[in-house]
Order: structure tokens, then sequence, then C-alpha cells
């Protein structure tokens, strides 16, 4: 039987590579960013007018943390009091669902079509 030898890759496509590799992971990370689709919750959802460390729910530990950072109650009101939004419509998880299925589709085909060729060149055709 014949030893099976992949296919040799010069270093020009392996760089090219490693650029679309870093690219697409890049993009990944901070597109959802740049489209305010992820990151920190942005909004408040009930103020408190007269903020103190007690109304914000901290303790004098917590307190003293926040003041040892340079915090008030007044600047540390939005950073406490903000909460991540977990709302999703239902289109964009169809979306998603829709495209995770594609994509594991495409890579079981992409697959099968390489171990058919892996196999016919060490076994040969049947």
């Amino acid at each position: 039987m014949a030893h099976y030898e992949p296919p040799k890759q010069s270093k020009a496509s392996q760089l090219i590579d490693v650029i679309v590799l870093v690219v697409l992971t890049i993009g990944a990370l901070f597109v959802p960013l740049w489209m305010g689709m992820a990151g920190a919750a942005k909004t408040v959802a009930a103020p408190i007018a007269n903020a103190t460390w007690e109304a914000l729910g901290q303790t004098p530990a917590q307190a003293a943390k926040y003041e040892a950072l340079g915090y008030t109650p007044e600047s540390a009101h939005d950073l406490i009091l903000a909460r991540f939004d977990y709302s999703f419509s239902v289109g964009a998880l169809v979306a998603m669902v829709a495209v995770i299925l594609l994509y594991y589709v495409l890579i079981l085909r992409f697959s099968d079509v390489e171990y058919r060729e892996v196999i016919a060149e060490k076994f040969g055709q049947k």
C-alpha cells in the first residue's frame, strides 16, 4: 500500500491562509461591537434620582472599592444599574439557525468529497 502524501502548499499560500483567518477572526469579534449588537449594556432600566451607595445596593466594602477607583455614587450610577438586554427577534433566531445548518451541511459535503478522494487515492476505485 502506498503511503498517503498530502498535497504541498507554498509559503505564500500559507501566509495568505493565515492573513485570511486573522481577518475573519477579528471580523467575527469586532463586527458585532461596531454594529451595536454586543458589548456592555447601554441603558439604565430604573434610574435613581439621588444616588447613594445604599440606594445603589452596594455594601460598604463595594463602595470603598468603587471610591478607590475614583467613582462617586453619581458617576457609578449608570455603571451599576445598567443591565444586559437579553431580548431577541424570532427572525434573527431563524436566520442564525439557518446559517448554522447551512454551514453544517456544507462542511459535511466538503468532508465527504475529501474523504472519498483520500480513500480512492489510498485503496483505489471500486
